[in-house]
C-alpha cells in the first residue's frame, strides 16, 4: 500500500477530511450551545436530524452508487459538503446564525455523508488488488482513529481560539481538500454495471437487502449488525450521562478516557490483518465481540473512587475499540470481496442501514428505558443484548472461514 500511489491519495485526503470531520462533529454542538444557547429539545432534535439521513438514503445511495461511476459522487458529495458547511462561518460572521441553519445543514450533510460513505466503501475494490483489500481498509481504519485522538482536543483548542463557528471552516477546507484527493487519482473506473434485473426503483433499491440476506456469510453479519447495533444504541445514548452522573467523572478527565478509545481503534486497525492471519477469519469475528463484550462489562461494573472508576473506563475504551476496529476492517473486506461489483454499493447502502441506520432507534429505546429501571441497569441490559446477538455469529458458517474468499 505505500508503493501504492493511487490508494495513497485517498488514503491521506481521507485522513484529513476525518479530522475535520471530528471539529465539526463537536464543534455544531457547542455551535448551538455557546452560540445559540439552544435548548436541550433543540440538542435532540439536533442530534436526531443528523441520524435520520442513514435510516431514509442509506438504500437509496446503493442504487447510485451501482448504476453510475463512483469517484464523481464522492467528489460530489465533498464539494457539496465544504459549500454547506462554509455557510455556518459566514451566517455567523455577519451575525446571522440560527438554529433553523443548524438543522438544515447537518441535515444535507448527513445526506451527502451517506452518499459519500456508500460510494468510498464500494470504490476500494476498482482501486485496488482483492489480496490487499484487508490492508486497504486496516489503513482507513487508522486514519479514523488518528482523528478520533486528535479531533475533541484540537476543536476544544480552536473553539477556545477562533469560536465554534469558525472552526467548523476548517472542516470545509478538508472536504475540498479530499476532494482534490480523489480527483487526482488516476486509475480508470469502470462505470456503472448494468446487472440485467428488473430496473424498477423498489426492486433496485432493496436488491441490497436481498443480497445480504440470501448470502451465507453475509447473511449472520447481518443479523449480528441489526441486533449488535440496537443495543450499542443504548450506550450511545447513556454513556456521557452515566460517566458524569452516576461515577462523577470531569469532563476534562471523561475527555481523556475517550481519547483512550481513539488509541484502542488505531491499534486494532493496525494489527487487523495480522491478528485475522493468525485467528482465521470467523474467529476473529467472534473474538472481538466476545473481547468487546466483556469490555462493555466493565462499564456497568464501574464504580468507586475517581481514580477506580476511570481506570474501569479506561480498560473498556482501549479493548472495547480495538475489538471492534478489528471487527470493522473485516467485515468490511468480506463484504468488497463476496458482492459482485454491480450489487456492491447496495450491499454497502444495507449494511449501513443495518448498523447506523438502527442506532438511533437503540438510543431512543435505551433513553426511555434508563428513565424507568436506571442507567446502570439500562447498560447491562445492553450488554447482555450484545452478548446473546454474538451467537448469530458463533453458529453460523463464519465460524469455519479461514480468509477472506476471493
Amino acid at each position: 500500500m505505500w508503493r501504492h500511489p493511487d490508494f495513497l491519495k485517498l488514503w491521506t485526503g481521507q485522513t484529513i477530511s476525518e479530522l475535520g470531520s471530528r471539529i465539526t462533529r463537536e464543534g455544531l454542538p457547542l455551535t448551538a450551545v455557546l452560540v445559540l444557547g439552544a435548548q436541550p429539545a433543540q440538542m435532540g432534535f439536533l442530534a436526531a436530524t443528523g441520524a435520520a439521513s442513514v435510516l431514509l438514503f442509506g438504500l437509496l445511495a446503493g442504487v447510485w452508487a451501482d448504476r453510475i461511476k463512483r469517484r464523481p459522487i464522492m467528489i460530489t458529495a465533498d464539494l457539496m459538503r465544504a459549500a454547506l458547511l462554509a455557510t455556518i462561518p459566514a451566517a455567523a460572521f455577519a451575525h446571522r446564525l440560527a438554529m433553523g441553519q443548524l438543522y438544515a445543514v447537518i441535515a444535507l450533510v448527513g445526506f451527502c455523508t451517506v452518499f459519500f460513505d456508500v460510494a468510498y466503501q464500494s470504490y476500494l475494490p476498482s482501486l485496488v488488488e482483492r489480496e490487499e483489500l484487508l490492508e486497504g481498509n486496516s489503513k482507513l481504519a487508522q486514519s479514523s482513529a488518528i482523528a478520533e485522538i486528535v479531533g475533541p482536543g484540537l476543536t476544544g483548542v480552536l473553539v477556545q481560539l477562533i469560536t465554534a463557528p469558525i472552526a467548523i471552516l476548517f472542516d470545509a477546507i478538508s472536504f475540498v481538500i479530499s476532494a482534490l484527493s480523489v480527483w487526482l487519482i488516476r486509475k480508470p473506473e469502470a462505470g456503472g454495471q448494468p446487472s440485467g434485473e428488473p430496473r424498477h426503483w423498489t426492486a433496485e433499491t432493496m436488491a441490497g437487502l436481498r443480497f445480504v440476506f440470501a448470502h451465507r456469510l453475509l447473511r449472520p453479519l447481518a443479523c449480528f449488525s441489526a441486533c449488535g447495533f440496537f443495543c450499542f444504541g443504548f450506550m450511545g445514548t447513556l454513556y456521557v450521562l452515566y460517566a458524569i452522573r452516576d461515577l462523577r467523572m470531569p469532563p476534562a478527565v471523561l475527555g481523556l478516557v475517550i481519547a483512550v478509545g481513539g488509541v484502542g481503534a488505531m491499534l486494532g486497525a493496525s494489527f487487523a490483518p495480522s491478528i485475522t492471519r493468525m485467528l482465521g477469519v470467523g474467529w476473529t469475528f467472534i473474538g472481538t465481540m466476545l473481547l468487546v463484550v466483556v469490555s462493555y462489562t466493565l462499564i456497568v461494573l464501574a464504580h468507586g473512587p475517581l481514580l477506580v472508576a476511570t481506570s474501569f473506563l479506561v480498560i473498556q475504551q482501549l479493548f472495547g475499540d480495538m475489538g471492534f476496529a478489528i471487527f470493522s476492517v473485516n467485515a468490511l473486506a468480506l463484504r468488497q470481496s463476496v458482492a459482485p461489483a454491480h450489487v456492491l454499493g447496495r450491499v454497502n447502502g444495507a449494511m449501513q442501514l443495518l448498523t447506523r441506520g438502527i442506532y438511533p432507534l437503540g438510543a431512543l429505546v435505551g433513553g426511555a428505558l434508563a428513565q424507568n429501571i436506571g442507567i446502570r441497569a439500562t447498560l447491562a441490559v445492553a450488554v447482555i443484548g450484545v452478548a446473546l446477538s454474538t451467537v448469530w455469529l458463533i453458529a453460523s458458517p463464519l465460524r469455519k472461514l479461514r480468509e477472506i474468499p476471493s
